[in-house]
């Protein structure tokens, strides 16, 4: 992985980590505009129109659009937005203010925008002004502004950091957009991780073992990644640093596979056969075993933990057949989750503790996404008639779910509301992408 440059870092000192809060007249008030634990959104109309140009120079007109299509596609992505076209608007984004009593509000109420984002620029040298507004056009208030110095290719990190604050503001939860999403994929001819930014840009190669990679697993702190590597012509469990490339294995007899880190600690569950089948085990995040977490004389496998870190999901073939089953780690409690397919795999706990998603075989011979309350309840299919759709993943906030589907032909990474809403292809790579892994924000990205 790519260090961050001394440039960078520069930057993040005196741009973007300390960029300046512009309120207005009036106070900004506390109010929750999307519930993003709403079984379906209301997408909010949002007008983004071109940056107005406050400087002079030959990249000027470009940036103009650069930056307001880089901001329309980043909060659009939420699915929490529904962008405006920008043939409707009724003013020159050059002509107009970008203060309150500059904005006429009634022509972007009349086009039926809620919400409206201004953006203005100046590109000086090898540096770059962005200020950016958001504002709530009934009231004609100011509900955020920024404004951030750095360098032209910093635009997106600038982009993104203010719409993580405009998340922030609309729904009381941080925003996704310093997550990544590591992923499997054979574009080498190996299955080998990769890690691309949480929209599916800039996809760079992690493991280069030349053999087979799965299971990726982010640590919560979002600095370890561990996953199962064959490098050695069995399943082995590596936990390598992300920025330092080092890190431990665990090479135990039998076989040592799917990761899964503890909440809040450097600490992980994994699947171990070395003591026989393949059972749940806690080991700290140097690989040494604290203890065994399942007792079972059947195969036990792909851990998941609750956000509190009291419970795990798991699958178990004790039943006949694979299934969920969740265990109070406190209490040594263990209970069946799913009944409904001969097959339920893939547990992962929503980061709100509301739903553990899986991936069931259905009647048909296809395999789907569901969702299920963590009391058995409430079962939810979220995919259908798209192929196969597997190993579902959630993103920080619980909002949005990252999975693997052939309905393309080869399997590639697609991303849909938690509801199931706008399913899309996140992104495509040659050879097949599969297993992907939603990361925690990330603070130093």
């Amino acid at each position: 992985m790519r260090k961050s440059s001394p440039r960078w870092f520069l930057v993040v000192l005196v741009g973007l980590f300390l960029g300046v809060f512009i309120c207005s007249n009036t106070p900004c008030q506390a109010r929750v505009y999307i519930d993003i634990s709403a079984p379906y959104l209301r997408k909010i109309p949002t007008a983004v129109p071109f940056f107005k140009d406050q400087g002079s120079g030959n990249k000027q007109g470009e940036l103009a659009g650069t930056l307001a299509d880089l901001l329309a596609e980043t909060i659009h992505f939420t699915g929490f937005f529904k962008i405006l076209d920008r043939e409707s608007f009724l003013e020159d984004p050059q002509q107009a203010g970008l203060i309150e009593n500059e904005i006429n509000f009634k022509n972007w109420t009349d086009i039926g925008a809620e919400l409206l984002v201004k953006g203005g620029f100046k590109y000086q040298g090898d540096r770059l002004t962005v200020e950016l507004r958001l504002f709530d056009t009934f009231s004609g208030r100011l509900i955020i502004g920024k404004r951030y110095v750095g360098y032209l290719n910093d635009q997106r990190r600038m982009i993104r950091r203010f719409c993580n604050d405009m998340i922030h503001r609309l729904t009381g939860h941080e925003g996704i957009f310093s997550s990544r999403i590591g992923f499997i994929s054979t574009a080498t001819g190996h299955k080998e991780i990769y890690i691309a930014d949480f929209d599916g840009h800039d996809p760079r190669q992690f493991t280069n073992t030349g053999a087979i990679t799965l299971f990726p697993a982010w640590s919560s702190d979002g600095q370890w990644l561990a996953y199962t590597d064959y490098r050695r012509g069995k399943p082995d469990l590596y936990i390598r640093n992300i920025r330092e490339q080092q890190g431990t294995v665990i090479s135990l007899q039998g076989s040592n596979l799917t990761p899964a880190w503890v909440p809040g600690q450097f600490a992980l569950a994994a699947s171990l056969s070395y003591e026989g089948n393949p059972a749940v085990y806690l080991l700290t995040g140097k690989g040494k075993i604290i203890r065994r977490l399942t007792e079972h004389w059947d195969i036990d496998v792909s851990p998941t933990w609750s956000p509190d870190g009291k419970a795990i999901a798991f699958v178990s073939n004790r039943s006949g057949s694979p299934q969920i089953y969740i265990k109070n780690v406190e209490e040594g409690k263990v209970r069946r989750l799913t009944y409904e397919g001969k097959y339920n795999t893939s547990p992962q706990w929503s980061p709100r503790g509301d739903y553990i998603a899986c991936t069931r075989l259905d009647k048909d011979g296809t395999v789907n996404i569901y969702v299920i309350r963590p009391e058995g309840r409430d079962s939810i299919q979220l995919t259908r008639n798209t192929g196969n759709n597997e190993s579902p993943t959630w993103s920080p906030d619980g909002s949005l779910i990252a999975f693997s589907s052939t309905r393309e032909g080869p399997s590639r990474i697609y991303v849909m509301n938690a509801n199931g809403a706008n399913q899309r292809r996140l992104l495509a790579l040659k050879g097949e992408q599969t297993d992907p892994s939603w990361s925690p924000r990330l603070s130093y990205y």
